[in-house]
């Protein structure tokens, strides 16, 4: 012991002689006995004369909360996540006060900072640490400690518990959020009903160059990508952006002020919309290029993930700008290497807090930008126009996901809204009765109940009646079946699809590309595993042998200019002729079971016309079951209700399609 630590060791005894002399003398000797403890660990508790800056450091412990990776962060310009209280709000007048009255906490807080300063364990104080630790502080630390360990298993059981902590105080969540890695972040947002302070927020943005509005940094930000590897569409949708300004739709619009009575009000109505409109163009034009792999780099080194933020934050009211905007930033995740750049820069808070929309098309976006940034739990990748509904979280499924079904939408459809509870009859008024609430997605919110260990996965891709109305006219080689059942074939195996059961789901022309990438994996030797374990297929009214809206389409080109995929389903199609026929003889060899659905009742084509989309002959594939259903061809994949015929059958098919697998549950 040095002379200094021994001088002030006789000073504490002093002092406490005198705090002594006014007790009897039995409790006289207990305080020298105390004393005696409190020099040795006083002793060593004062190497290098550090005792009074050690102290007051822990004194002002509960006032201020230090990070201890501030210098990591600091690095890439993060931030000290600090409450914003004032002084009487923290109380910090008693908290000196408080930490003298508890030496024995003190003195254990020191050895812990002292040993972890050193990297050297202090033997005989870890079990006086537990002793005397708080158990809810003791649980942080030991559980930040094992978020972090080399044992994958230790890693995802901690992160779990740690979400399933819902008693911790504000400080603690802030502890953890300041303490913990990027993979714990990632895997605390992607848990379920995770408590939101467990996310440090965003970090203040960048200064905003007034001279520049949103739209304008998002044409310099499109004008600075490269011009290589770009295809037509992507070209198109670049130039459509840039070449549009606020000024050129306000004259568009001008002329129209000064029809319909005053025109002041209509003209400052259009002042947010011109901006708004040119922000879709340049989101359009963004996500096409954060799809081509050398682009990437680009837009996060030139500040695309600040400046989507912030139009993010400032765009609350347009669900279409964030579902644009989160869907850039899951196909930015799909790169490993940006992994760091996306946390850092905020966006696992907001991601987090989007997985708790009610709105099933936004936690979904943000559900898949998680999954392929979680790469401790999540092996498969999900690309653009792929999006699991079930599990969405971390799944604490003890048998795990025994199988895959996929819901695969037809012409004019999409991943979600196909899939929806049929629209209720407004007719029967407030007061009809509705046993269970509507649901945006009956895969998402029924079958994920029913079934559990399914992985259910729903795919999405652009279709039009006209080509009139296509997003891109250039892509028009892009809309055939072959093309499309080539394309997400690919995507399908980038998520893992072909590793254990499969059930398909599909809808119109879904079904037609079905058969066609179950007949495209039959043919590539890297697919077989989507071939090997496909157990069933499930068509609700797929033109296996044409459809009467194309007929109708054909016969008023004039009108319509009906698009590549609604040529195809011509009766007299020579291609999906042959489709049908190579199909059925491979279903036939391979086994798989197949059930049909069918529509009876017309469906309205415009404001004039109703007709059968797919009549019955057509939906009969020839082999497996065909039920008739009395519904038309919108409603024949939108069941009424849980106990609605449609969905009880289909959830028979697939209990029997998968009786092996369900049945180990």
């Amino acid at each position: 012991m040095t002379q200094y630590s021994m001088s002030m060791a006789a000073y504490c005894l002093i002092c406490c002689r005198k705090i002594g002399t006014s007790g009897t003398a039995s409790r006289s000797d207990r305080n020298w006995k105390d004393i005696g403890n409190i020099a040795k660990i006083t002793g060593s508790l004062f190497l290098g004369g550090c005792v009074f800056i050690t102290y007051e450091i822990l004194a002002l412990r509960r006032s201020v909360t230090l990070d201890t990776q501030a210098v990591q962060q600091e690095k890439v310009k993060s931030y000290i996540y600090m409450p914003t209280v004032s002084v009487e709000q923290s109380g910090f007048q008693g908290i000196a006060n408080k930490e003298r009255r508890e030496p024995d906490r003190t003195v254990r807080n020191a050895l812990q900072a002292l040993a972890k300063l050193f990297r050297k364990p202090l033997h005989g104080v870890q079990q006086y640490c537990k002793s005397n630790v708080e158990d809810n502080d003791w649980a942080l630390w030991l559980l930040l400690k094992n978020t972090q360990s080399l044992d994958k298993r230790v890693r995802l059981e901690a992160v779990q518990e740690m979400a399933g902590i819902h008693y911790w105080h504000d400080y603690q969540y802030r502890t953890v959020a300041q303490a913990c890695d990027t993979r714990t972040s990632i895997g605390l947002a992607r848990s379920k009903d995770i408590d939101l302070r467990f996310f440090l927020p965003p970090p203040t943005l960048p200064k905003v160059n007034y001279d520049y509005s949103i739209e304008d940094e998002l044409r310099h930000l499109l004008s600075s990508l490269p011009q290589t590897e770009l295809d037509l569409c992507v070209k198109y949708f670049t130039s459509l952006a840039l070449r549009e300004s606020s000024q050129s739709l306000a004259a568009q619009r001008r002329g129209l002020w000064c029809f319909g009575g005053s025109g002041l009000p209509y003209a400052e109505s259009l002042s947010s919309v011109p901006s708004e409109k040119l922000e879709i163009f340049s989101l359009q034009a963004l996500l096409k290029h954060s799809k081509v792999p050398t682009h990437v780099d680009k837009i996060v080194s030139k500040g695309g993930l600040q400046l989507l933020q912030r139009i993010y934050l400032l765009r609350k009211d347009s669900q279409k700008i964030q579902r644009s905007i989160v869907r850039i930033i899951g196909n930015l995740a799909l790169h490993e290497h940006l992994h760091s750049d996306i946390v850092n820069s905020g966006w696992i808070s907001i991601l987090a807090d989007a997985m708790k929309s009610p709105y099933v098309i936004q936690s979904s976006h943000a559900a898949r930008a998680l999954a392929n940034l979680d790469r401790d739990a999540v092996h498969e990748k999900y690309p653009d126009g792929v999006y699991v509904l079930h599990p969405q979280h971390r799944t604490r499924q003890p048998t795990g996901i025994k199988a895959d079904v996929l819901f695969v939408h037809g012409l004019l459809g999409a991943a979600f809204k196909t899939w929806r509870q049929q629209d209720r009859d407004q007719t029967l008024g407030d007061n009809a009765s509705q046993e269970d609430e509507y649901t945006e997605c009956w895969p998402k919110a029924w079958l994920a109940e029913d079934c559990p260990a399914l992985r259910i996965i729903s795919v999405e891709y652009d279709t039009h009646l006209s080509d009139w109305k296509a997003k891109c006219p250039v892509d028009n080689h892009r809309k055939s079946i072959a093309y499309r059942s080539s394309e997400l074939l690919n995507k399908l195996k980038a998520a893992g699809v072909g590793e254990r059961p499969i059930i398909w789901v599909s809808h119109s022309m879904g079904g037609l590309l079905v058969k066609k990438m179950l007949l495209n994996a039959s043919r590539d030797e890297d697919m077989h595993g989507l071939v090997k374990h496909t157990q069933g297929i499930a068509f609700y009214s797929v033109p296996h042998h044409g459809s009467r809206l194309a007929e109708y389409s054909v016969n008023a080109r004039l009108l319509l200019f009906p698009s590549v995929e609604v040529k195809e389903l011509s009766k007299d199609s020579p291609a999906l002729k042959e489709l049908n026929d190579d199909f059925i003889e491979f279903a036939k060899n391979r086994g798989f079971k197949v059930l049909s659905f069918a529509e009876t009742l017309p469906t309205r084509v415009g404001s004039m016309m109703k007709l059968h989309v797919v009549p019955v002959e057509s939906a009969n594939l020839g082999i497996g079951d065909l039920i008739p259903v009395e519904v038309n061809h919108l409603n024949i994949c939108k069941p009424k209700s849980k106990d609605s015929f449609v969905y009880q059958r289909t959830l028979q098919f697939i209990y029997d399609a998968l009786a092996a697998e369900i049945g180990k549950q």
